[in-house]
């Protein structure tokens, strides 16, 4: 089953398209990361899944049910933007305030048993009788968590998981968030952290201006251009330079006898090397990271998306 599931998904706001024909399909327990530019649409989509704003056109079902139905989105646990606490109460109180206001989201009984499960899993635990007022970003953004945890929804929908937290609390929230993968439960999280998106998430979707630019597996995102870094000894440059010369090479004017080449292997280039009488000092293929195929998607986009917004201006 589909845990989430848009059709034709759009958003305007007056003359401005903030989503634009989004279509998505979720499956149970992924952790699945939602990608673009700042403007791109990620919030308002965000918004439409948990039934805070309605739809121009197209449809969400959420949990096989199609919104608007509260009982779908009072079993989706979520963190959009900073949480808000109260900031006189304590960690555990706070949690106490929620757990008995959620609404029915689960069959889980949130007592204090569950509260001190969801503050052992953020590493709150020795925080949790300290005021709000008093805890850090991180700290704030780790009760967030804790929150959206409670009664052990089957969804989980979090924007910036890890905003606020050092290293070692985003290597934490990330080996939670595999943990609740493999027990189940469907993550559905946007985050400018690219890194951390190609290590936690098992798919990704990226939208420029409202639309969907690609869909797949980290991966395999974006048109995947593997390189050749190719290094010779500094008597080669020239011949190296005449052997390589059939593919695209970019070689810095301090970087020496090193060359980065635009192919995908590294025996071919090595191959023309030898045939040529040269021997690599070494030759490495290289696999362009998540960030480099995000930019790839999404500049081409946005520019021609701020083209297009241009000439409907001019018309106008």
């Amino acid at each position: 089953m589909d845990v989430i599931a848009c059709t034709e998904l759009t958003k305007r706001f007056g003359s401005t398209t903030a989503v634009d024909g989004l279509y998505l399909r979720v499956g149970t327990g992924k952790v699945y990361g939602f990608l673009g530019p700042n403007g791109a649409g990620k919030t308002t989509t965000i918004r439409m899944l948990l039934g805070l704003i309605s739809p121009t056109a197209g449809q969400v079902e959420l949990l096989g049910a199609r919104l608007p139905d509260p009982r779908a989105t009072a079993r989706t646990g979520s963190i959009i933007e900073e949480p808000a606490f109260y900031p006189w109460l304590t960690g555990r109180q706070n949690l106490q305030v929620l757990g008995a206001t959620s609404g029915g989201r689960s069959a889980v009984q949130i007592d204090a048993g569950e509260i001190a499960r969801v503050l052992g899993l953020t590493g709150l635990t020795d925080a949790a009788a300290r005021k709000v007022r008093t805890y850090s970003q991180g700290m704030r953004q780790r009760l967030g968590i804790a929150a959206a945890m409670l009664g052990r929804p089957p969804l989980l929908i979090i924007d910036e998981p890890t905003n606020g937290l050092d290293p070692s609390g985003i290597r934490d929230i990330r080996e939670l968030l595999r943990e609740l993968a493999a027990d189940g439960t469907t993550v559905f999280l946007s985050s400018h952290l690219l890194a951390e998106v190609e290590q936690v998430c098992d798919r990704v979707a990226v939208i420029v201006a409202g639309r969907l630019v690609d869909e797949g597996p980290p991966a395999t995102l974006g048109v995947i251009r593997r390189r050749v870094r190719v290094r010779v000894d500094l008597a080669d440059t020239a011949a190296a330079v005449r052997l390589l010369a059939r593919w695209p090479a970019v070689r810095s004017a301090d970087a020496g006898p090193e060359f980065v080449i635009g192919h995908h292997s590294g025996r071919d280039v090595n191959a023309a090397l030898v045939a040529g009488g040269v021997i690599a000092e070494s030759v490495v293929t290289e696999q362009p990271a998540l960030e480099d195929r995000f930019l790839e998607l999404t500049q081409p986009a946005a520019s021609a998306q701020r083209e297009n917004d241009h000439d409907v201006a001019a018309a106008g």
